[in-house]
């Protein structure tokens, strides 16, 4: 019997600038199309110096067959802090927001309410903080904002830019799981798990990978992560 799955994958672009020093959207759309996602949750997609134009052009990616979600940043921005998601055909898009998150750098979540194969879903894509009390101040803004709405099977995806252990971050979405996925950074030889993707219970990962093949081993210093996700059982 044939099983409906969704394929979310997480990428920090590194604002299109490769390990070369290069900056080439082509190269980073390359890796993005090779993922076979339905929804690519992207970091660091906008160019750092105000108003932060897009490092990955809009035409560019609408050119390769993405939808580009609104999340209605100013100045050209592909998303909102950085953080922006593409989706393929057969993903209808309910509604999208943003949300502010505390800390001393600027700081912000976008989030998603899609139609896939495996029923609705809500989607929050992340760039957490450097330090780790306001990666878990973050991650609570982003709880009591969840808690706030309407029930739906939910999904983080992002750079949690944690290091070590998974068990601070897990305490702090004690209603979420982690999928294994493998390490992502740096990309040359990842040994950190810097991008997660985390999901409620009424979601299972059935199958989870980086994506290591050229050009992403240069295209940034992070590798893409995915996870192929299914309905848990009733």
């Amino acid at each position: 019997m044939k099983v409906d799955r969704f394929r979310i994958a997480t990428y920090n672009l590194q604002k299109c600038v490769g390990l070369d020093m290069r900056r080439r959207p082509d190269r980073s759309l390359s890796v993005i199309a090779a993922l076979d996602a339905d929804l690519v949750v992207l970091q660091e997609v906008d160019k750092r110096l105000p108003p932060r134009p897009a490092a990955l052009p809009h035409d560019m990616a609408e050119q390769d067959g993405w939808h580009i979600l609104p999340f209605g940043a100013p100045g050209g921005s592909l998303g909102w802090h950085g953080n922006a998601m593409l989706a393929r055909p057969g993903v209808t898009v309910r509604n999208t927001s943003h949300l502010e998150l505390p800390g001393l750098e600027p700081r912000g979540a976008i989030m998603a309410e899609l139609d896939t194969a495996i029923g609705p879903v809500r989607v929050v894509g992340l760039h957490l903080g450097l330090v780790r009390r306001y990666r878990l101040m973050q991650l609570a803004t982003i709880q009591r904002h969840l808690r706030r709405m309407a029930p739906m099977p939910t999904i983080l995806a992002g750079d949690f830019n944690e290091w070590g252990s998974a068990a601070a971050l897990a305490a702090a979405v004690d209603d979420k799981q982690f999928a294994p996925t493998p390490p992502s950074y740096p990309a040359p030889r990842p040994v950190a798990r810097l991008d997660r993707i985390a999901t409620c219970d009424a979601l299972v990962a059935a199958a989870t990978g980086t994506h290591r093949t050229k050009p992403a081993h240069i295209a940034s210093d992070h590798l893409p992560v995915w996870a192929d996700l299914e309905r848990a059982p009733r």
